[in-house]
């Protein structure tokens, strides 16, 4: 059968699609070779990173100001890059005890797409609209479109409906803006170069996006209070280690032993801050959700803003 059902587009001279000299008898190599020319290569997704740290700080603040103001922060992608944000988006819950709905991720093809691969739907323009609709995206929203070759036409769809509705657009690809632009407000390039496995994406430059939404959904959340110093303040005590973590948390933040530290967290409902404000500052469990409240999540501002307790030294 002659012709083809796909859109006639060449990608060749993008990088991501680029033969990597180094690699050209990967074949041919021993194991040990290759497994070092790998180590070797696997330094260039940090140095992307880091060359795109202007960005992502960029995008840190933007999407932050967005959630803070009741909006919510969507990741949208097709196969590797699309699984890695919804990756990104199921770990906030445990981690940072977000609600589920505040940092979702939207892959082509749905819940079915992790386990089995529907590459063709990211030729569909309009999926990624429609994909977001389906989400309730608003105008309060933010959008991560991650595609590392910045082609992908469901990516581009769903860029293009949130810049219409007025939403924060941010874009996530591993070629230069030269090559490929995107409808973004930010833009994040992380520049990997060619694979050692010509076109596979799921290697560098999958690494480096998994690095720069680590970055990027951390530093949203210490901006909005999920984080004192460097710890997981926000933490839900659901298990044992949880529980663990969090009373090792009220010792070295607080001084509070741990037959002390489970009396806290029952009367706190098993959070950290609350605990802290309680028994740091003699506050009731209203008193310490009011300021807490009232300090935006801000635990080290609570703490600044709480009253000393009567018989705290002078």
């Amino acid at each position: 059968m002659s012709g083809s059902a796909f859109e006639e587009v060449q990608r060749g001279h993008l990088l991501t699609e680029q033969a990597h000299p180094r690699s050209a008898d990967l074949d041919a190599l021993s194991t040990a070779d290759l497994v070092e020319l790998f180590c070797d290569e696997d330094r260039c997704p940090q140095e992307a990173v880091a060359a795109a740290a202007p960005a992502l700080a960029q995008a840190i603040d933007a999407i932050s100001e967005r959630l803070a103001a009741g909006g919510r922060l969507f990741y949208l992608g097709a196969g590797t890059s699309g699984r890695l944000g919804v990756l990104d988006a199921a770990e906030c819950p445990p981690t940072f005890c977000s609600p589920p709905e505040l940092v979702q991720g939207v892959l082509a093809g749905g819940a079915a797409a992790l386990l089995r691969s529907s590459e063709g739907l990211e030729d569909l323009c309009d999926a990624g609209r429609d994909d977001l609709v389906a989400r309730g995206f608003q105008p309060g929203d933010a959008l991560v479109g991650i595609a590392a070759g910045a082609t992908t036409p469901y990516v581009h769809g769903g860029l293009a409906h949130a810049q219409q509705l007025g939403a924060l657009t941010i874009a996530i690809a591993c070629v230069p803006q030269e090559q490929v632009p995107m409808p973004c407000d930010i833009d994040i390039r992380l520049v990997t170069g060619p694979e050692l496995l010509a076109g596979s994406t799921r290697l560098k430059a999958g690494t480096a996006t998994k690095m720069a939404l680590n970055i990027l959904s951390t530093g949203v959340m210490v901006r909005l209070g999920k984080v004192y110093g460097n710890r997981m303040v926000d933490v839900a005590v659901t298990n044992s280690k949880l529980e663990d973590r969090a009373l090792r948390m009220l010792h070295d933040l607080g001084g509070i032993e741990r037959q002390q530290g489970r009396q806290w967290l029952q009367r706190s409902g098993g959070s950290v801050k609350l605990a802290l404000l309680m028994a740091d500052r003699g506050l009731s469990l209203e008193q310490a959700q009011g300021l807490l409240n009232r300090c935006q999540g801000q635990l080290r501002r609570a703490l600044l803003e709480a009253p000393q307790p009567p018989n705290a030294p002078q």
